[in-house]
C-alpha cells in the first residue's frame, strides 16, 4: 500500500512540476512576444517618420510663403527627434548606428535653427536651400533601404528578438542575420552625408574635430547601475521598463544607450560606462499651453546642470519654441567662455520637465585650458566694430575658427538700430571678426533682460 502511496505523490510531484514548468515557459512566451510587438511598432514608426520626414522637406523645397516655412521646418525637427527616440526602441544598442543617429541629429538642429529665425527679415540663403535639397535626396535614400528592410521583414516573417539574441553573443559576424545585415546597409548609406560641418547653421560657435572623450573620468559601472543613473535623468522612481544595452564596437565612446516607454511617454539616453555620466537625454510626451517664463524654466535647466555635476556653466543663449525652453550653457575658466564644451538643455515650460539634454561636446572636450592674456583690451577690441553698433555687454571667450583651432576672443553683444541684435566675435589678439550671429527676437530680449 505504503508503495502505491509512493508512486501517488510522485506523480503529483511530477504533474506539478510539469505545471509550473509550462506556465514558466508560457510567462517567457509571453515576455517575448511583448517585445517582439514593441520592437515591431517602434521599426514601423521609423519607416513611417522617415518617408514622411521625406515629404516634409519636398514640400519645403515647393513653398514659396514664409509664414508656411517656420511651421513646415519646425515639423520636420519633430518628427527628426521622433524618428530619433524610435532608433533607441529598437535592439540595436550594440550595433555601431551613430551615423543614423547623428544624421537625425543634423537634420533636426538645421531645421530648428532655420525655424525660429525672422524668415521674413532673414529668408533662407542660396546655400541653405542646397542643403535643403541635399537632406531631401538623403532623406530619400534612408527612406528606400528601410522600406527594403521592412519588406524583408515582413515578406520573411523576420524577428527583432532573435536580432536581440545575435547581437548579445560573442560572435563578431552577424552577416547570416538579415536585419542586422540590412541596417548596417543603412548605417552605411547614412554615412556618406551625416557629415556635421555640412549642416551646422553657425548658431554657435561648436566643436567639429574629432577628439577623445576627455570629459568622460570615473569607474566603470554595470548596466544596472546605468539604468538607475538614466531613471534618476528620467526623474523615474523606479528602474522597471528602462531598457537597452551596451554601444556596439564602432562608438566612439563606450555607452549604455537605455530607453523607456510608460503611459504615453518615452526617454532616450545614452549614459558613459566610464564614470555613469548622462551624454544625451530625450523625452517625449503631450506638452500643455506654456505656464513658465523663460527665467523660470533657466533655472529648471541650471538645477538640472547640478544634478549632472556641471557646475561654473554659464547660460550663453536662450530660445523658445511652442511650449519649450532651449538653453546653452557654457563652462567658465578664469572668466573666458568655453564654447567647444557646450551643453544644451530643453524644458517643458508647461511643468519645467527637462526633455532633452546633450553634453557630448562637454565631454568630448572638456579639461583644464592654458589660457593666456588677449593682447588687445576690451576697449580696443570694441573700436574694431562698425559704428553703427551699440555695444551691450563683453565677455572673453574661447571658440573654434575656421580651421578648428581655438581662439581667444571677444564676445561682444550689440545692437543696430535698437532692433537687431548681435552676437561678435573678435580675435582678442589680432582685431579680426571671427564670426558674427544675428539674435532671433526671443534670444535678444531675454538675454537684454538678465
Amino acid at each position: 500500500m505504503y508503495k502505491w502511496v509512493i508512486i501517488g505523490v510522485l506523480a503529483l510531484a511530477l504533474a506539478g512540476t510539469a505545471f509550473w514548468g509550462y506556465n514558466e515557459r508560457q510567462e517567457k512566451n509571453d515576455i517575448k512576444i511583448q517585445a517582439e510587438n514593441n520592437y515591431q511598432r517602434s521599426f514601423h514608426e521609423l519607416t513611417y517618420r522617415i518617408d514622411t520626414l521625406h515629404d516634409k522637406i519636398g514640400a519645403t523645397l515647393a513653398m514659396n510663403s514664409r509664414d508656411s516655412l517656420s511651421p513646415q521646418l519646425a515639423e520636420i525637427w519633430r518628427l527628426s527627434s521622433e524618428a530619433h527616440t524610435d532608433v533607441g526602441q529598437l535592439p540595436l544598442a550594440l550595433l555601431p548606428f551613430e551615423k543614423t543617429e547623428k544624421f537625425l541629429t543634423n537634420i533636426g538642429d538645421f531645421t530648428y535653427k532655420t525655424a525660429v529665425r525672422d524668415l521674413n527679415k532673414e529668408p533662407l540663403s542660396d546655400e541653405e536651400m542646397q542643403r535643403l535639397e541635399k537632406l531631401h535626396d538623403n532623406a530619400g535614400q534612408i527612406k528606400d533601404e528601410l522600406r527594403n528592410v521592412q519588406n524583408t521583414v515582413l515578406g520573411d516573417n523576420l524577428h527583432w528578438t532573435d536580432v536581440e539574441l545575435a547581437l548579445s553573443d560573442d560572435e563578431p559576424d552577424h552577416s547570416d542575420n538579415t536585419i542586422i545585415s540590412s541596417f548596417q546597409t543603412v548605417e552605411d548609406t547614412s554615412g556618406g552625408f551625416s557629415d556635421e560641418k555640412e549642416f551646422n547653421s553657425g548658431a554657435l560657435p561648436a566643436s567639429n574635430e574629432e577628439h577623445k572623450f576627455e570629459g568622460v573620468t570615473g569607474k566603470r559601472i554595470n548596466q544596472k547601475q546605468a539604468k538607475t543613473v538614466a531613471a534618476k535623468a528620467f526623474d523615474l522612481n523606479t528602474i522597471s521598463g528602462i531598457e537597452g544595452g551596451k554601444s556596439g564596437k564602432g562608438s566612439d565612446v563606450p555607452l549604455y544607450s537605455l530607453s523607456y516607454q510608460k503611459d504615453g511617454e518615452s526617454g532616450y539616453a545614452d549614459i558613459s560606462q566610464k564614470g555613469g555620466h548622462v551624454l544625451t537625454l530625450m523625452m517625449q510626451r503631450e506638452r500643455e499651453e506654456p505656464k513658465l517664463g523663460l527665467h523660470d524654466a533657466q533655472q529648471k535647466a541650471q538645477d538640472f546642470l547640478e544634478e549632472q555635476k556641471l557646475t561654473e556653466m554659464e547660460m550663453v543663449q536662450s530660445s523658445q519654441y511652442d511650449s519649450v525652453g532651449i538653453f546653452f550653457f557654457v563652462p567658465v575658466q578664469n572668466d573666458v567662455r568655453i564654447y567647444a564644451d557646450i551643453v544644451q538643455v530643453k524644458v517643458a515650460l508647461d511643468n519645467g520637465d527637462i526633455l532633452g539634454y546633450n553634453a557630448r561636446d562637454y565631454f568630448m572636450n572638456h579639461h583644464e585650458r592654458d589660457i593666456q592674456k588677449p593682447k588687445l583690451s576690451e576697449e580696443q577690441a570694441t573700436e574694431k566694430l562698425n559704428q553703427n553698433v551699440k555695444v551691450q555687454e563683453t565677455h572673453l571667450a574661447l571658440i573654434e575658427n575656421d580651421t578648428h583651432e581655438e581662439t581667444l576672443v571677444y564676445e561682444i553683444m550689440g545692437t543696430r538700430n535698437d532692433d537687431d541684435t548681435y552676437r561678435i566675435y573678435v580675435n582678442a589678439d589680432t582685431g579680426k571678426e571671427e564670426e558674427i550671429e544675428k539674435q532671433t527676437t526671443t534670444e535678444a530680449r531675454f538675454l537684454q533682460s538678465t
